[in-house]
């Protein structure tokens, strides 16, 4: 069987199986071997795949084949997600049809049970990007968890981005790592952000007002504007702390982030509204878990550990 029908090109293919016959290969030697002037350009494409690492050293061919199936899989939900858009131009036709108006790209709901009815009638969703600030005053059950534990084995792609003041809570962080371990990657961040949810990057839901969980929301389906907001989910995701290395308290991230955006630790201490004292201890118990002896120091090797 060629790996050709898993997603390799024919040229990949053969760089990879010829690094398997010959480990510790000398690029060059590889080159003339195999009559490949563009080798380099195909180890790339096999290291961003994951197949190769930098040394050139191959995944086995177990472990190869596991990822390129995983790949495929990836490939044929989004490619599917695309496909179900035209379902959507079937439903805002005959929507447009009953209504005898068209159909808005940016539509108010009332109430959050009118979102979650939105979000549950999107079944076959593929991916979803959301973003909690709050707490969220949830419990999972048995029967939801085999719910949504089929839902991710079936291909749902799905990561929660959370704020760490969320945290502080004992059964909010207890929620987070239970999410997180049925494949519900999640990410911690102590930068300021409104709730957003966004499904298959083509509707996103936005509250009217941030601070209240029962206010009305949008359902944004304009593409800009659920694009933008991809975008801005994607930056800070990238900037956010993958919640299985988080070792530090909310508290802590609250005041690392101070520590970085204020000069002086007056400023900083009325930020988080505590006292002059109590801000300063909290930088000092910092210090010896980060290595650092300044505050400029702490504040660089936090952004290093991806906690800033």
């Amino acid at each position: 069987m060629s790996l050709e029908s898993l997603g390799l090109t024919h040229d990949q293919e053969r760089v990879y199986r010829y690094l398997l016959r010959t480990p510790h290969a000398d690029p060059d030697e590889a080159r003339a071997e195999l009559d490949l002037p563009r080798l380099a350009t195909v180890l790339d494409e096999l290291r961003t795949l994951g197949v190769i690492d930098r040394s050139l050293v191959p995944l086995p061919p177990a472990a190869t084949v596991d990822l390129l199936v995983r790949h495929q899989v990836e490939r044929t939900s989004r490619e599917l997600a695309r496909l179900d858009a035209a379902f959507d131009v079937v439903r805002d036709l005959a929507e447009e049809a009953r209504r005898g108006r068209p159909v808005e790209l940016v539509e108010r709901i009332e109430d959050s049970a009118g979102v979650n009815r939105r979000v549950d009638a999107m079944r076959d969703r593929a991916e979803t990007m959301n973003a909690k600030p709050l707490p969220r005053g949830r419990h999972h059950t048995e029967e939801a968890t085999r719910r949504y534990r089929r839902r991710l084995a079936d291909g749902l792609v799905s990561r929660t981005l959370v704020g760490a003041a969320a945290l502080d809570l004992p059964e909010e962080l207890a929620y987070a790592r239970h999410l997180h371990g049925l494949g519900d990657l999640h990410r911690v961040t102590a930068e300021p952000f409104l709730p957003l949810l966004v499904i298959d990057r083509r509707v996103a839901f936005v509250l009217l007002e941030p601070g209240r969980s029962d206010t009305d929301a949008l359902m944004i389906r304009q593409p800009g504007i659920v694009a933008a907001l991809v975008a801005l989910f994607e930056k800070l995701w990238e900037r956010a702390a993958d919640l299985d290395g988080l070792d530090l308290s909310a508290t802590e991230a609250r005041v690392l982030r101070a520590l970085a955006e204020h000069d002086k630790d007056e400023t900083a201490a009325r930020a988080l509204n505590v006292s002059l004292r109590k801000y300063r201890a909290h930088v000092a118990a910092l210090m010896t878990p980060l290595g650092a002896t300044t505050r400029f120091q702490a504040a660089l090797r936090a952004k290093e550990r991806g906690w800033l």
